[in-house]
């Protein structure tokens, strides 16, 4: 089958050496990284391990981001830490928050480029939304991200500093010398933002091991979610990792001919590629996966839409979220009625699947993903002020 819908390719991250006169990021590198980066500055080996796992609990436990502070270290060693190395986040452009108390950052990364990321609070729980690309490749024609050409894969220090970044602004860090704080507002990651994880793969994974170490942010692997339009091969070879993070399918069609309309993806991994690639992923982990179904009203919303994705949840055992479409200016789509949303979700339990009914987070502000990158874009190219951050 001829492929029409481009996949990513991973050489569009920019490099992971640091320009001439740029001091290197420790942010985003791997242990084994941190380790050979420390003894080319002079660590001798025997120590380098022990400097390493003292720098990783700084930066991911603690949130600290000076090297002064590192008091269990020399002040020497502190010294040529700060001389050799730099500890680098995304800049906050914009913040918005809601009156359900959604978050959404606009974040300025290297290059300028700018990205978003969303806390979204829900009860007993908090999910934090982050971005893998600038833009985005997949071209999906719902999406505002998939309007937007894809400039870029995020690298691994800017995947991880979204995490931080919303650490701070929520004060989820723990304090050296207390007990690991258990009351964190920040209880799930997901990889929902902008762009398709899969098609940065050795980025996110080398991210998501940081989120996922105990040394680093210590987020279990059953609370972080890789959400995926359907790159079959990459879901695959995630299949073989060991970390076990749960998995949600973009389906938003249940057949070929919903999917080809709406996702361009499908054209090159049909649905008869992408059903066994998820059911080899969920029989390998043992997790349950999640179908994503955004309800686009008189594309995806009808009752037989509903019998097709009924049969292919009760294949994979799959939980179904479904997601009335958040309008975005200048495409054509638009939300079902209420009665229509319901209808739906009513087909879907009676058939015998668990279905959840999403309702909508952050409408009074820009929270649907690239929409408070667009508004900025436009208020910058027209000399208004963009909108405002949070006190």
């Amino acid at each position: 089958m001829t492929a029409t819908a481009p996949i990513t390719q991973d050489v569009l991250t920019i490099p992971r050496k640091a320009p001439e006169g740029v001091k290197p990021n420790l942010i985003g590198l791997t242990r084994e990284q941190l380790r050979a980066a420390l003894i080319e500055q002079g660590t001798p080996e025997k120590q380098a391990k022990m400097r390493e796992g003292q720098i990783w609990q700084w930066l991911y436990h603690w949130g600290v981001r000076d090297f002064a502070v590192m008091t269990n270290l020399s002040k020497d060693y502190r010294a040529m830490l700060a001389e050799k190395f730099a500890i680098r986040l995304p800049e906050i452009v914009t913040q918005q928050v809601s009156a359900d108390g959604t978050r959404k950052y606009l974040l300025r990364i290297d290059g300028g480029h700018e990205v978003e990321t969303v806390y979204i609070p829900e009860e007993g729980r908090g999910t934090l939304c982050i971005s893998s690309q600038v833009g985005c490749t997949l071209t999906c024609s719902f999406c505002h991200t998939g309007t937007q050409k894809l400039v870029r894969n995020l690298t691994a220090a800017e995947i991880v500093g979204q995490v931080m970044i919303a650490r701070d602004d929520l004060n989820e860090w723990n304090i050296p010398g207390e007990t690991r704080r258990e009351d964190r507002l920040i209880s799930n990651v997901v990889l929902m933002g902008m762009g398709e994880p899969l098609a940065n793969y050795d980025n996110l994974l080398a991210a998501l091991r940081i989120v996922n170490a105990q040394w680093g942010f210590g987020f279990g692997a059953r609370r972080v979610t890789i959400s995926t339009s359907g790159v079959v091969p990459k879901i695959l070879k995630l299949a073989e990792e060991p970390l076990g993070f749960r998995l949600a399918i973009s389906l938003h069609g249940a057949t070929n001919e919903v999917r080809n309309q709406i996702m361009p993806v499908n054209k090159k991994f049909p649905l008869e590629e992408l059903i066994p690639a998820a059911k080899a992923f969920a029989r390998k982990h043992g997790r349950m996966l999640t179908l994503e179904f955004i309800l686009i009203e008189d594309i995806n919303d009808s009752l037989e839409q509903a019998k097709k994705l009924a049969v292919i949840a009760r294949e994979l055992h799959a939980h179904v979220n479904l997601i009335p479409y958040n309008k975005v200016e200048g495409l054509p789509w638009v939300r079902p009625s209420l009665t229509r949303q319901d209808r739906f979700v009513k087909e879907l339990r009676a058939l015998g699947v668990t279905a959840t009914l999403r309702r909508e987070k952050g409408h009074d502000i820009d929270a649907a993903c690239g929409q408070l990158r667009l508004q900025t874009e436009k208020a910058e190219a027209g000399g208004a002020t963009p909108p405002p951050a949070a006190a």
